[in-house]
């Protein structure tokens, strides 16, 4: 298919400068995107920090990791529907309604007596997060010219970074000097001024207001319980039951693409959205499998590095946060590439990716601590060099009605991808553990098995 752009100034060839780009009419709606993406990354790693509070006043310790799940799950539900909403109603009310809801879930945990409802919380909190993140890539997809894209993701990535960083420390201040309850307060509230942010703005992303409303309930409900039983299999390690609730999600999943499939108006996710012939399934395809084969070194490298290297923890995680760290440099130094240049940029980027994933397999069970830092640094250097050009290149090569659908999969699909692979990742380590309790070294093995079976 051919590029098209209605600018006549737009050539494929043109540098974009920073000063160019900050000094454009964009920044209110850069600014009003990067902050819906710090709510929802930035919230994820101060809950964490402030987990060990939380169960000491209000107890529920067998029901933490549903803190996460939860919330994931809520966000990959949230972020299928993203773009339906926008297409319909545009991107004011529907980013308005995910605020809303964002902040709802952070007073109802910061008000919680029990650990149930500060999950009830967390649904909120990912229902509205993930909605916000899905709506911040439509954002940039609809309002940002296409000479603009690749720097606008770059700011995105910039404050996913920055998140990383302060997150933890957030969560720490609000437990060292306050309380914890004040530190989903402090959310909601940002959440709140957001969505007054919002409801000020002019919409500028299309609406059919005039379309039969028919939301698919039943469409979101069978995604929602393929993520559920997938995750679940990935907790709970048996032979029979794991093996029945992964092979359920992944039957539900398939179900629910087919239904997809058949919609009409109401489609939740692209046209085959997994179809490699397709750019755009070429591109869905690729994020969902790097989602899934990158996620282990999140999931488990601290523990791992800790346990085989006997690093201490925040070593363990200043590892992990050299992915951030060399996505975000990356992101920057490389955003104001040609266009001409995304296929090349997106190539390069996911060969780093793949190296790592090699790097990985050798350096966790083998080390030093700093080869798998600079492994680390690679994936993420890979993933924003890539990441960068993928929104811009895949709307270039798709029809001008699947932009906003496009969009909002991006990041439905990475995270859907982070819960596939997470969950074959606790079937390795549990079955690993249930194995052998007393040999360290049998984690390392169970690791460098897993990652080369992703790897493959």
């Amino acid at each position: 298919m051919a590029d098209t752009n209605p600018n006549p100034d737009f050539r494929k060839d043109a540098f974009v400068s920073w000063r160019e780009f900050l000094g454009s009419a964009y920044m209110p709606a850069l600014a009003l995107v990067c902050l819906s993406v710090w709510l929802h990354a930035a919230d994820s790693l101060v809950v964490a920090t402030m987990l060990p509070s939380i169960v000491a006043e209000i107890g529920g310790a067998g029901l933490v990791g549903w803190s996460v799940s939860l919330y994931e799950i809520a966000s990959v539900v949230a972020g299928a529907a993203s773009a339906l909403l926008t297409m319909r109603y545009g991107l004011r009310g529907p980013m308005c309604l995910a605020a809303l809801v964002f902040g709802l879930g952070c007073f109802l945990s910061a008000f919680a007596p029990t650990m149930l409802l500060l999950l009830a919380g967390r649904v909120f909190q990912g229902l509205g997060g993930g909605g916000l993140v899905a709506m911040g890539f439509v954002a940039v997809g609809v309002i940002f010219p296409r000479r603009y894209t690749a720097r606008a993701m770059a700011a995105v990535s910039t404050f996913w970074g920055v998140s990383a960083f302060l997150g933890p420390l957030i969560g720490g201040f609000f437990v060292e000097f306050a309380t914890w309850r004040w530190g989903f307060a402090f959310f909601g509230g940002q959440a709140i001024a957001l969505a007054l942010w919002i409801a000020l703005r002019p919409d500028h992303a299309p609406s059919d207001a005039r379309a039969r409303i028919v939301f698919p309930w039943r469409r979101l409900a069978l995604l929602c319980l393929a993520v559920l039983l997938v995750s679940y299999g990935g907790v709970e390690i048996e032979p029979v039951q794991t093996t029945l609730c992964v092979l359920s999600g992944v039957a539900c999943l398939v179900l629910f693409l087919r239904q997809d499939h058949h919609a009409l108006d109401d489609r939740l996710l692209p046209l085959r959205p997994f179809d490699f012939t397709k750019p755009t399934g070429s591109a869905l395809l690729m994020i969902l499998s790097l989602s899934i084969a990158t996620i282990a070194i999140t999931a488990f490298g601290p523990l791992l590095v800790v346990a085989i290297h006997n690093a201490s923890a925040l070593t363990a995680g200043y590892i992990v946060a050299c992915s951030s760290i060399g996505w975000t440099v990356m992101a920057v130094l490389v955003s104001g590439s040609p266009e001409r240049l995304d296929r090349l940029m997106i190539a390069i980027g996911m060969a780093l990716v793949a190296a790592s994933i090699a790097g990985f397999l050798y350096a966790v069970p083998n080390g030093p601590v700093w080869l798998i830092a600079v492994f680390a640094a690679l994936e993420g250097g890979g993933f924003g060099m890539a990441w960068t050009f993928i929104l811009r290149r895949t709307t270039a090569l798709s029809a001008p009605q699947e932009v906003q659908r496009i969009s909002g999969a991006i990041p439905t699909i990475q995270r859907l991808g982070y819960a596939l692979g997470a969950a074959y990742s606790g079937i390795i380590a549990n079955a690993c553990q249930r194995q052998s309790k007393s040999e360290p070294k049998g984690s390392a093995k169970c690791y460098h098995f897993g990652v080369g079976m992703i790897a493959a």
